[in-house]
């Protein structure tokens, strides 16, 4: 096999990426190891990816057994994984139907594209609007990143999708001025992630529910981040007593295999008719044998439970360490998706926060500039908390006492 190292990277990939010195080369629970054999304890799970940490035996025995079977079809065939993952995924949420992609942004596209077909075919041409959230991200397709509420990531490739709107999250009085019967969609993340781990109040998500049934629009939830047990609920809208209308999932739904999913109900679904969209690695095999497990797992009302009791040790331990060295303003968010605001005299610093946590055996994450983000495993055990805090300790004294 032949060595590969960092400096690889810059020779043969596209530089849109700025990745870590390290690689790491294998992974076990919420610990990975890197070509020099170093252990890192991991708080970023891929990016909320990892759900049940790194080759956990119920994926690499799903995995294995469906690897020895089949591998994929096309869509000119259905199978027996895609199926029961289907089955499972509308026994667990409001869906009827599902719709499988290999994506967060290619769930999200499909859901915008059901938007747009079903207020065409129900109401005319001119009801098309789509209104999104400032600091949103939906993916980086062009319909999705236009949708998404960061210009930067959207700017600079010509002319965008239109008939798109931008308000600020959690604002009830712009939701009120922005939406009309000319409002196709509306898509919001049931709590924002790369926007700052914010999470909508009561009176705003009820507020968008109410308006879009009086205008006829429909109500999307962005769950990537959110979904699959990230926190505490099954999904994040079974928490906040509001149902969309559409519900995009991906990230922790393979637990590290590649899949994504639309959800929706039947009234809705039958607008997708034969030809109007596809993909042609949706409902693999091998993916939906992997996510199946997860699922399966993850959905467990004891799993499920630890979530919201290692978002409680998660709290404590911050609490514990800002007292000592106090650099963060709060901390936010729900069940294993939780956001440490830096303060005014530490503002911008985040990525010094996550170097200096890489350099004590730590992975974290940030969220913009002034937040440093944790998305564990869900299945972290209380000793790798502990341990991943000691280092995040020992991180955060050195910046604080340089």
């Amino acid at each position: 096999m032949t060595d590969v190292t960092r400096k690889d990277f810059d020779e043969v990939m596209v530089p849109c990426y700025n990745p870590m010195s390290i690689i790491p080369v294998r992974g076990e629970g919420a610990r990975i190891w890197d070509q020099q054999d170093k252990e890192y304890v991991d708080f970023a799970g891929g990016i909320a990816v990892s759900c049940l940490g790194h080759c956990h035996p119920v994926m690499v025995e799903a995995l294995t057994k469906q690897a020895n079977q089949l591998w994929h079809l096309s869509n000119v065939m259905t199978n027996e994984p895609a199926l029961r993952l289907a089955k499972k995924l509308v026994e667990l949420s409001f869906a009827d139907k599902v719709f499988f992609a290999n994506s967060g942004a290619e769930a999200n596209e499909a859901a915008l594209k059901l938007a747009r077909r079903y207020a065409v075919d129900e109401f005319g041409e001119h009801k098309s609007k789509i209104i999104a959230f400032n600091q949103g991200f939906h993916g980086r397709t062009f319909f999705t990143v236009t949708v998404g509420g960061q210009s930067a990531y959207s700017d600079g490739f010509g002319p965008k999708p239109g008939d798109i709107e931008h308000i600020p999250y959690n604002d009830i009085k712009a939701f009120e001025a922005a939406i009309s019967d000319e409002t196709c969609a509306v898509m919001m993340e049931p709590l924002q992630g790369e926007g700052g781990i914010i999470a909508p109040t009561s009176e705003f998500v009820q507020t968008v529910r109410e308006l879009c049934d009086k205008h006829n629009a429909l109500l999307i939830f962005d769950e990537v981040q959110t979904g699959n047990g990230r926190t505490g609920d099954f999904y994040a809208y079974q928490g906040l007593g509001v149902t969309p209308d559409i519900l995009s999932t991906a990230k922790s739904l393979g637990g590290g295999f590649p899949v994504g999913a639309m959800l929706t109900t039947e009234k809705l679904a039958k607008h997708l008719k034969i030809g109007t969209h596809g993909s042609t690695y949706g409902g693999n095999p091998l993916a939906c044998a992997v996510a199946e497990a997860v699922v399966g797992h993850v959905s467990q009302p004891d799993v499920l439970q630890g979530v919201k009791e290692r978002e409680g040790l998660f709290r404590a331990e911050l609490e514990r360490i800002n007292a000592k060295y106090p650099i963060f303003a709060e901390f936010r968010g729900k069940g294993l998706l939780l956001g440490a605001e830096l303060n005014d005299d530490w503002k911008g610093r985040s990525r010094d926060v996550l170097v200096a946590a890489g350099e004590e055996g730590l992975m974290v994450l940030i969220a913009g500039a002034n937040v440093v983000r944790f998305t564990p495993s869900l299945v972290i055990t209380p000793e790798e908390i502990k341990q991943g805090f000691e280092r995040f300790e020992t991180a955060v004294a050195k910046l604080y006492n340089a």
